[in-house]
């Protein structure tokens, strides 16, 4: 994998981190300022904090990090870092905390912002591992974008009218590709230890064999899983885990998130519109439960989170990974639906030109992509800046998702970025493809 020289040079890293950090709060500024500030303050839904608290979770966030951790700075505000430790408060009880009020919540982020602008001007990219290549700074700008998707799904939750607009993607003819391709198995190399901004659950590169195996060419669409629906498959027991079972039954669940059936048709809400189920889309808003479920249906599976890498970044010619599926260059809107440009997925075989060398389409970008895995560290694994980034999460409990979402910004989606999540969590922006096992003569 080669590094861009953004990712090397003292210079271009801190114009990186300086972009990173600027669009994040912007993203921001637009995700907080789009409705009145009862709706911040308000809880949309137990599973989501308040957006009030978000923003000013992600000023003091950046404030611990950068201005105290980097920099050496005393605390500004110390009496307010219980209230927005995400792991002190869980998002049910967080209204019923003295939150800051809105004006406040965001003059603290922008006094924050001020002098953490100051402090990335001054700092050296060497000498410590906070500061080398610019991480601290580019953890930052991640952990930004991440709460920027976490207040668009918010934004998704709320009810009443439409707060936020965007262009749709650029049609394009109905995909008439391959339906999968095959990955021939052998080693690659999973995970990295080059990408300077990469978290620690992504750490070390390490060699993986794969067996050969078969993946979508796409995501699964709305039209692939209206065929599971209408075969009655959230009521055949036959494709359903114990536990998907008792959590589908349990809760009334017969449809993705969103959708229910009116007039012979089925419609879903999206972001205060409520629109016809769009056929070519890939289906949104399931759990790793239906997902599942549906790939055992098709008689297929969930591809292993080492399938999905492969595919994703093995180049079977230079026999090398690469950081993307389509090369080393930065995200463009050529390549993936990234950064809310637009606030749905694009048709499944959009974006040509973000393939991967075998063919694979949309690997990154437009709905995270569930797959069979559970969390689990790489060999050689080190928590770093602290455990509770990803060392807490390891275990069963979580599945892990790829590839991000048109909710993701490229700065805090590539290749090796690992998402995890709760099997039954569906509000979250999750799609999924299906993978088979390769017979003998495949190869």
């Amino acid at each position: 994998m080669t590094a861009p020289e953004s990712l090397t040079d003292p210079e271009s890293l801190r114009e990186r981190a300086l972009d990173a950090l600027t669009t994040a709060r912007d993203r921001t500024a637009l995700l907080t300022s789009c409705v009145e500030d009862p709706e911040l303050t308000a809880q949309h839904s137990p599973l989501m904090s308040p957006l009030v608290w978000d923003l000013a979770h992600i000023g003091n966030q950046e404030e611990l990090w950068l201005l105290r951790a980097v920099a050496g700075r005393d605390a500004m505000r110390p009496e307010i870092d219980g209230l927005y430790d995400a792991f002190e408060h869980p998002r049910a009880e967080r209204p019923s905390l003295p939150l800051l009020p809105p004006a406040e919540a965001r003059k603290y982020a922008a006094e924050v912002r001020g002098r953490a602008l100051d402090v990335l001007e001054g700092t050296a990219f060497h000498g410590t591992r906070l500061t080398e290549a610019g991480f601290a700074f580019g953890m930052i700008a991640q952990h930004e974008q991440q709460h920027d998707e976490t207040m668009l799904i918010t934004h998704q939750l709320r009810r009443g009218p439409a707060a936020l607009t965007a262009p749709d993607p650029a049609p394009v003819p109905r995909f008439t590709g391959p339906r999968e391709v095959l990955v021939p198995g052998g080693p690659f190399t999973m995970g990295t230890s080059t990408e300077p901004w990469a978290l620690d659950n992504e750490r070390p590169a390490h060699r993986r064999t794969v067996p050969s195996f078969f993946i979508d060419t796409t995501p699964v669409t709305n039209a692939a899983y209206l065929a599971f629906i209408e075969d009655g498959g959230y009521g055949d027991e036959r494709w359903w885990t114990p536990e998907g079972w008792d959590h589908v039954r349990g809760h009334g669940i017969e449809a993705p998130l969103f959708w229910r059936r009116e007039g012979g048709q089925w419609l879903r809400r999206r972001f205060g519109v409520t629109e016809v189920v769009p056929p070519d889309e890939p289906v949104l808003h399931v759990s790793w439960y239906e997902a599942d479920a549906y790939a055992r249906w098709a008689g297929r599976r969930l591809p292993t989170e080492e399938e999905w890498e492969k595919a994703a970044r093995h180049d079977p010619a230079a026999d090398r990974s690469r950081r993307y599926p389509w090369g080393d260059a930065d995200p463009t809107p050529e390549h993936a639906n990234l950064g809310q440009r637009h606030l749905r997925p694009a048709p499944a075989g959009s974006y040509p030109a973000g393939e991967s060398p075998l063919g694979v389409r949309q690997l990154i970008g437009d709905v995270w992509e569930w797959t069979s895995s559970d969390l689990a560290p790489y060999p050689g694994f080190a928590a770093f800046p602290y455990p509770e980034y990803s060392e807490v999460f390891f275990g069963p409990e979580y599945k892990v998702l790829r590839g991000g979402s048109f909710a993701v910004d490229p700065v805090a989606c590539r290749g090796t970025f690992r998402n995890w999540d709760y099997p039954i969590r569906r509000q979250i922006f999750s799609g999924f493809r299906t993978a088979r096992d390769a017979g003998p003569g495949s190869a």
